[in-house]
């Protein structure tokens, strides 16, 4: 059958689509990327957002209404919700809960009678990920979360924690390098939590896999501040360990953090910083903000922006804050006007962006191993390659498409911002 795999959301659901696209591969299908030629349709769905729910509903309309011939599946945050609701209205066929998202494939094959024929089948754990021109791989190694930010829908989707072995990652990674990737992360609903349930802790598993894989690269998605121990810091002096933590702090008020039910204070978000920069060298931190989180102050609302400033982050993921149903935060009461949050926004993403070219200006004049991504067809800046230095700088790379740098880690020199001041131009050394 020819499938089509579509995804809304974090690291966690394009990690879980890579293994779904392994998972029908391996059993004969054909992965397509052409919708109104698939045979069946997966949509991987988010609810972290009232737009992301948005969203998620109009993928599945458009799945739907582009190719009514195709049995669709949806899986996902959103689809877990309401399963019963998601199957009714949307032209679902086949709804896939969080918990049994990894069996995803064995479930669609069986409730659907997806019959493949195994001589068809491609190699043992081929994937897509470089003909779609990837280089880098996002691993799923734990699912659920044991906390309840009172803002997130999400934990309430994925369920318990659960973690998969380190013997299974590192079977999973070794087949990945193998087949060309340069990179992989390392993804879950709660990372920091790995090993809760079998004994083990997110510090063994990075041991292991740099210890245990030839992967020229590992990073991890987003950690909660509050789970990074001290014998955690060790890790990066492996240079295979890259100098980048995605943290997300919400808030920089003790008083909103309360409400939100986050366990890490703004004095120890800070100090978490500043040890990071101090032990590890150009160590890069990147953030998530909620704006207008219900009852936040004007004097609330400064201390965030105080905090932003003072840390300087690398990059600002912002959100404005969407009661999300059966979140505690649904009931809160002073909710934030629309207006002001929008207002709050703006000014959050101005001072982002001179932060982010601040970052990027004290690298100019020096020279990194930068994994080179992809060819870019088009540029006002004479560039031909993009791709990311070990702490996650995004650079892109002077030069011509027939210099054949696809998939190469090479040593480039930062020459200067960008006119918009979002990543660097560099030069690779010979």
């Amino acid at each position: 059958m020819r499938i089509h795999l579509k995804t809304l959301g974090c690291r966690l659901n394009e990690a879980e689509l890579e293994s779904w696209s392994r998972g029908f591969r391996a059993q004969g299908h054909q992965i397509t990327h052409d919708l109104s030629q698939a045979d069946l349709v997966v949509v991987n769905t988010c609810a972290v957002t009232a737009e992301a729910v948005r969203k998620s509903r109009k993928l599945m309309h458009r799945a739907h209404r582009s190719n009514p011939r195709a049995k669709l599946v949806v899986s996902g945050c959103f689809a877990s919700l309401d399963p019963r609701e998601t199957a009714r209205t949307l032209g679902v066929d086949l709804v896939v809960n969080n918990p049994e998202k990894d069996r995803l494939v064995e479930i669609t094959t069986r409730e659907l009678g997806l019959n493949a024929m195994p001589e068809l089948a491609t190699a043992s754990g081929e994937n897509t990920l470089l003909g779609a021109g990837r280089q880098r791989a996002f691993i799923k190694v734990q699912d659920g979360c044991r906390y309840r930010c009172t803002f997130c829908v999400v934990t309430l989707a994925r369920g318990e924690e659960r973690s998969r072995s380190i013997p299974e990652v590192i079977d999973e990674i070794d087949q990945l390098h193998g087949q060309g990737i340069q990179e992989v992360v390392l993804t879950g609903v709660h990372i920091g939590g790995y090993g809760s349930d079998c004994g083990s802790s997110l510090v063994q598993l990075v041991t292991a896999v740099l210890q245990e894989t030839d992967i020229p690269r590992l990073r991890l998605g987003a950690v909660e501040p509050w789970d990074l121990p001290e014998a955690f810091w060790g890790l990066f002096d492996n240079p295979r360990f890259m100098p980048h933590l995605h943290l997300p702090l919400q808030s920089g008020a003790d008083t909103v953090l309360r409400r939100m039910a986050r366990r890490c204070k703004r004095g120890e978000f800070q100090t978490l910083a500043e040890l990071a920069r101090r032990t590890i060298p150009d160590f890069n931190i990147t953030t998530d903000i909620i704006v207008g989180f219900p009852g936040e102050s004007d004097k609330e609302w400064q201390q965030t922006l105080e905090l932003v400033e003072r840390i300087g982050f690398g990059h600002l993921h912002i959100f404005a804050y969407s009661a999300r149903p059966g979140t505690r935060a649904a009931a809160l009461p002073d909710p934030v006007p629309r207006e002001v949050i929008r207002t709050r926004s703006r000014t959050l993403h101005s001072l982002g962006s001179r932060l982010k070219r601040q970052t990027l200006e004290r690298f100019v004049g020096r020279s990194f191993q930068v994994l080179v991504e992809q060819c870019m067809e088009e540029s006002d800046e004479e560039v031909a390659w993009n791709g990311y230095t070990p702490n996650f700088l995004r650079v892109a790379i002077q030069g011509s498409p027939s210099d054949g740098l696809g998939n190469q880690i090479r040593k480039v020199r930062l020459e200067r911002a960008n006119n918009s001041g979002d990543q660097l131009l560099g030069t690779v050394l010979q």
